[in-house]
């Protein structure tokens, strides 16, 4: 089955493998997670494996974070592709009859709690749901909501997680449209990517990193980073190289449909020249030879990366995004940090041409980034060359 669509630069026949990728982008994206309550998201990653059990090979460490390689690796320093399964989210701290506390862990502005409708999830999966009441806006380590539920409820406990309540995920108009692209969009990415890499020659070092807890100060990251530099070593060895994905907000200059982003650093940090510079110039060749294929190339300061971690602890790394809207369900942050417009949570997006592009360049990098690492380094030493004689005196 194909379907035609044509909008925001997503103009294609859809193939059966693409119609696949966005079924599980679609699914994905739309589990309940939370910093340090990623297990819905490792259930799914679980099933993934079993169906590649054969092919694959799987390790995680005490804190969640999860390597996944091929059986039979080259000895070649490892290509990771990583990303984090968390996305900003509320955690119930306690329940008095219909009065529910949740810290809140992940980064949002205040005025988007007040009178937000909330869904929170038992461990049957059971949804309840409620609308906040009050934001305690200087709760330590995290914020604190109450939340008055809109029955008694039966089996919420602590610990069980809630988020925003939206409508359901979909695509439309060529933008999907769901609960949390940052990073679950990025992690989709990686799996269709690496399920195509995965049997190709020359690709036997190419593996994933899945992350918890970035949202609350790159706890899973930091603990793969010291771990692997420990004397005990880790999940990763110290050659590893690491291409941190993530979902950035999109600003005019990085705009959504203006295809997925090469990131030089973030708002901390840049990050391993070589490696970014080695992706950006496999991009540009390949937009050389398909102008079709689209690709950006910018700074992005507006959050922070994964990729400043690993970058800060020794290891060659760097990151690919998907511009976002309604970063971190914040609808119009401008507006609302301007005092013009009330604050409104919403689903967050990108555009399915970023998505599909992402998937494209990982699959270029994996193929293509040890024959052009160093080319950059010659390209210099031959201008050096050929211009050397301004040097003459």
């Amino acid at each position: 089955m194909t379907e035609d669509r044509s909008a925001n630069g997503y103009d294609w026949i859809m193939t059966k493998n693409q119609e696949k990728s966005e079924k599980l982008l679609l699914e994905l994206t739309a589990i309940p997670t939370a910093a340090g309550h990623e297990g819905r998201v490792q259930a799914f990653l679980d099933g993934w494996l079993a169906r590649r059990s054969k092919s694959l090979t799987w390790k995680r460490d005490r804190a969640g974070n999860l390597l996944i390689r091929r059986r039979n690796p080259s000895r070649r320093a490892p290509l990771l592709i990583t990303a984090h399964l968390d996305h900003p989210a509320f955690v119930i701290r306690s329940i008095d009859d219909r009065e529910v506390t949740l810290e809140f862990r992940g980064g949002v502005h205040d005025p988007y709690f007040k009178d937000a409708k909330i869904e929170i999830f038992d461990a049957e999966d059971g949804v309840h749901r409620a609308r906040i009441t009050s934001l305690d806006k200087d709760a330590k380590p995290f914020k604190t909501v109450t939340a008055r539920l809109s029955r008694r409820p039966r089996n919420l406990e602590v610990g069980d997680i809630g988020r925003w309540a939206f409508t359901a995920p979909e695509i439309k108009v060529g933008r999907l449209k769901t609960d949390a692209c940052d990073d679950l969009a990025a992690a989709a990415a990686a799996l269709v990517a690496f399920d195509r890499i995965r049997k190709r020659k020359g690709c036997e070092h190419v593996g994933l990193l899945f992350t918890v807890a970035e949202e609350v100060g790159f706890v899973g990251a930091i603990e793969v980073a010291k771990n692997a530099l420990s004397a005990k070593g880790g999940l990763i060895n110290r050659s590893a190289r690491l291409i941190c994905l993530e979902n950035s907000r999109s600003f005019p200059e990085s705009p959504i449909g203006g295809g997925p982003i090469v990131r030089v650093g973030d708002r901390i940090s840049v990050f391993s020249p070589d490696l970014t510079n080695t992706i950006s110039q496999i991009c540009q060749d390949e937009s050389k030879r398909d102008p079709g294929f689209k690709w950006q190339r910018r700074l992005m300061p507006g959050g922070a990366c994964e990729a400043t971690v690993f970058a800060t602890y020794g290891f060659q790394s760097t990151c690919l995004c998907l511009p976002l809207g309604n970063y971190h369900n914040m609808a119009d942050i401008d507006g609302v940090t301007a005092g013009d417009r009330p604050a409104r949570v919403a689903r967050e997006e990108i555009a399915m041409a970023d998505f599909h592009g992402m998937v494209r360049m990982l699959e270029l990098v994996a193929g293509r980034l040890d024959r052009h690492q160093g080319k950059i380094r010659e390209l210099l030493d031959g201008l050096h060359r050929d211009r050397g004689f301004v040097l003459e005196r």
